[in-house]
């Protein structure tokens, strides 16, 4: 099977290249290789992998292929409220360029296209779950250009007929994620005798996910061939971000004066809590469903 991948190097990404090469998948990765890219990984010399340094919203051309994927996204909610122009022209119009690139493929020419999102995309809720069918209600830049470019992506499929799959996933964790994320940043902050800043009081809820069980879910959706169809993923791992916080000082053998509260951060969520029985009705369930605590102290 040959891929495009696009984001190949960020922290999703390489772990969905890691495990596509294992199955000797031929991969073709464009990266525009940003501040949170990995410069060099383990596989950059394999027979199977070929690095294209570029923009997706600036190619102008893609190779034949069976399924783009695509991981390339400016991802960090902070960064997209002090600025969103870069957020606007990787996550919307980067995937605007890709499926016009699609488009314009013979039909017989035409890959998969199988877009990565977020559960952010639907906002925040107190309680309950979001399912697919639910409207979504971003709540910042960052989740408003991802579900911009869902919607781009689903009008491709009404009006053009281009198949297409989307998953949104909640929080992920685990090995190369970029410091900027939460579990990456405690670490980081402590290592570096810096106190952690958590907003608010802490009490704000994410549904945690290994980057691997992730990778997992996106796997089985290729090997059973769906198409055209939207699915959650997510653990039913749900932590506070103090909860979080005081996991990784009690793992490094410090204590609560290293956290420092600052302010909310501007439109906060307060909650994320996505449905995944959908993907779990086609065999998928989070081996680490319940493993943060275990990750972290390995």
């Amino acid at each position: 099977m040959k891929i495009l991948v696009t984001g190949g190097r960020g922290f999703i990404g390489s772990h969905f290249v890691e495990q596509a090469l294992k199955r000797k998948w031929s991969i073709i990765d464009i990266d525009k290789l940003t501040y949170a890219a990995h410069q060099s990984l383990p596989w950059d010399n394999h027979k199977n992998y070929t690095l294209i340094k570029a923009d997706i919203s600036e190619i102008d051309h893609l190779t034949s292929c069976d399924i783009l994927i695509n991981f390339a996204a400016e991802s960090h909610v902070d960064n997209s409220i002090t600025s969103s122009n870069a957020f606007v022209k990787s996550n919307i119009l980067g995937v605007h360029n890709l499926l016009e690139l699609v488009r314009g493929k013979p039909s017989y020419d035409r890959p998969l296209f199988f877009h990565i999102s977020t559960d952010e995309v639907y906002g925040d809720r107190l309680t309950g779950e979001f399912t697919e069918e639910d409207k979504l209600s971003p709540s910042n830049p960052y989740s408003a250009t991802k579900a911009s470019a869902e919607m781009l992506v689903l009008a491709a499929h009404r009006t053009y007929g281009l198949d297409y799959l989307i998953t949104r996933s909640s929080n992920n964790y685990g090995e190369r994620q970029y410091k900027e994320k939460l579990i990456p940043k405690c670490i980081d902050c402590l290592e570096n005798d810096k106190s952690i800043p958590i907003h608010g009081d802490g009490s704000y809820i994410r549904d945690w996910t290994f980057v691997k069980d992730n990778v997992a879910a996106l796997i089985l959706l290729i090997d059973k061939k769906v198409k055209n169809n939207i699915f959650n993923i997510a653990a039913e791992n749900y932590l506070t971000n103090l909860d979080v916080a005081s996991t990784v000082i009690g793992w490094m053998g410090k204590d609560h004066s290293s956290i420092r509260y600052v302010e909310n951060r501007w439109g906060q969520d307060v909650r994320y809590a996505v449905a995944a029985s959908k993907i779990k009705n086609l065999g998928w369930k989070p081996v680490h469903s319940k493993g943060l605590f275990n990750w972290l102290n390995h």
